[in-house]
């Protein structure tokens, strides 16, 4: 098997394919390359700079590739609707870089509430400012949380054991072992002295609405995507003094090569502080997503595993889909599935999923399938009387 890793990869995720006996081509290609050989390797790895079109997929499809890993959190630059359409499974490695996320999500909060970047800026060109500086501390003060998933739950920890902040949050989907106070997004942004966006996706979480609910006194912290906030809302607002501050990791247009002009209008105001997108700049977080999805990618090939796919369950339950189970003891050898199936078939049983395992020594396994309809009686009683079959249970 072989991988095509367009954005390039960390030397460790590189040696979980070697170990794993896959073959991986780094060199890059451009959109028309990209389209031209796709169809030779069985997976694409990509970071953000690779864009991973309908027509990329397309191609793939009709050769050997069967998955695309996205090396980060976000999958944006990839057609998911185009890979789900032709059969293409995508991963995402969400792992690798929390810590480096909520590390610095903490830095902007600390940065923009005592003018760090500002007084850093003043003493390069020669001016020492003390007075007009002065800032706000975290401790004891209530941080506000728009989605609570890994990289929110990471902060909100850190921000409880590092400052005693108190910690609120929302989320449309909250897990069950969610260690912040959930409450309505309402209520996040009109008690928060900083409202932190850990959401994701595309669409606008914070606008005009949600800026007039916050407390002047309370600043934005966005590292999530530059579209989770609408920037001529949060102008205005700041602008206009309706809140304190914001600090800014992401934006909804970014330069494409390094070196390039920074347009933004936000720029005008003394209010906010940026940094370039540096999220999951860290040395730490680049090895450990690498060999992330590394492993979910090849895990994916060798074995069919599906963890972290973000077009197919991770597992049958999260299909959300009712399920059976049947137990089936038999000999080990060949015929058996194809005899087993065909009964299923034939009573218009559909095999959701089939898991099999030598059990012992002596030649014989037990096979748990996954189905969607009850299997009746009678049709035990069948499956007992193939060849081969030792005892059916449900």
């Amino acid at each position: 098997m072989k991988v095509l890793l367009n954005d390039g990869l960390e030397k460790e995720g590189i040696r979980v394919f070697e170990e794993s006996g896959i073959e991986t081509d780094t060199r890059k290609r451009d959109l028309n390359s990209l389209i031209a050989d796709i169809d030779q390797f069985d997976a694409l790895i990509v970071r953000s700079a690779t864009r991973v079109t309908r027509e990329v997929l397309e191609a793939g499809a009709k050769g050997k590739l069967k998955i695309v890993g996205r090396a980060g959190v976000g999958y944006d630059n990839i057609d998911v609707a185009a890979a789900s359409e032709t059969g293409i499974v995508v991963k995402s490695a969400p792992y690798g870089n929390t810590n480096a996320v909520a590390e610095l999500t903490l830095g902007l909060m600390l940065s923009v509430s005592r003018n760090l970047p500002q007084a850093h800026q003043s003493l390069k060109s020669g001016t020492w400012k003390k007075e007009t500086l002065k800032g706000t501390e975290l401790s004891y003060k209530t941080l506000g949380i728009l989605g609570c998933g890994k990289i929110g739950q990471r902060v909100g920890e850190l921000a409880r054991r590092g400052f005693d902040m108190e910690v609120i949050g929302y989320d449309i989907n909250p897990c069950l072992e969610s260690t912040i106070k959930i409450v309505p997004k309402e209520e996040v942004l009109a008690k928060a002295d900083y409202v932190s966006i850990h959401t994701g996706g595309t669409e606008v979480i914070v606008g005009a609405k949600e800026l007039s609910l916050m407390k002047p006194t309370a600043y934005l912290i966005n590292t999530s995507r530059g579209s989770n906030v609408d920037a001529q809302a949060l102008y205005k607002a700041m602008k206009e003094e309706k809140i304190a501050g914001a600090a800014l990791d992401v934006y909804a247009e970014e330069p494409e090569a390094e070196g390039a002009e920074f347009k933004n209008k936000l720029k005008e105001l003394d209010n906010v502080i940026f940094s370039s997108h540096l999220g999951a700049s860290t040395i730490e977080a680049q090895r450990e997503t690498s060999i992330e999805i590394a492993r979910v990618v090849a895990s994916y090939l060798l074995g069919g595993d599906f963890t972290s796919a973000v077009n197919a369950g991770e597992s049958i339950e999260l299909e959300e889909t009712p399920v059976y189970t049947l137990f089936i003891h038999h000999r080990d050898v060949p015929g058996v599935f194809a005899n087993i199936d065909k009964v299923l078939a034939d009573n218009d049983i559909n095999i959701r999923a089939n898991y099999s395992r030598q059990i012992g020594s002596s030649g014989y396994a037990i096979s748990v399938y996954v189905l969607h309809k009850k299997v009746r009686p009678e049709i035990i009683e069948t499956l007992k009387r193939i060849k081969n079959v030792c005892n059916v249970k449900v």
